[in-house]
């Protein structure tokens, strides 16, 4: 690496560490309104210690139709370790980037209770959109539910694949 490369490169890692500093605000003698990311001097006035998150630029993790969405039509997937089905449904919301609420009956009575009272049976996977429920994982189905709530069809961050 060239010297100017080297300098470069340092002062990079010095800005780097200045990102999620302290910044500190504090009057004078004079009434005069300072900022630096020292701390003031010991005759200061006023002083604050104002905490900065740096230079980040922070993106919602979900888009706002899914945010409008979740918040009318709350997903809750009723499902278990209940084999290949099951393993589709979760892969299938993952996929299309619905957040949703994972309720297993088999480690949890009260769900069962609710289960068996929203379909009449144990029987999983089952989704609820809202008011609307469904039993049996039907990739169809479940996109006509999901697209009449609202949510994208397309999620906002793919979702990773292994």
């Amino acid at each position: 690496m060239d010297r100017i490369g080297l300098i470069a490169l340092c002062g990079c890692l010095m800005l780097t560490s200045a990102w999620g500093s302290d910044l500190y605000r504090w009057v004078d003698d004079r009434g005069g309104i300072h900022y630096s990311d020292q701390p003031p001097p010991g005759g200061a006035k006023k002083t604050q210690r104002l905490s900065g998150k740096g230079n980040v630029v922070e993106v919602e993790k979900e888009a706002f139709a899914t945010k409008l969405a979740r918040e009318h039509s709350p997903v809750v997937l009723y499902s278990s370790n209940c084999g290949v089905f099951c393993e589709q449904a979760q892969d299938y919301l993952r996929q299309r980037g619905i957040p949703f609420t994972l309720k297993d009956p088999s480690k949890e009575p009260e769900y069962g209770v609710e289960l068996k009272k929203l379909v009449g049976a144990l029987e999983v996977p089952v989704i609820v959109i809202g008011k609307a429920h469904q039993k049996g994982f039907d990739a169809s189905s479940w996109d006509s539910m999901l697209d009449a709530a609202g949510y994208p069809k397309t999620p906002l961050i793919p979702a990773k694949t292994p």
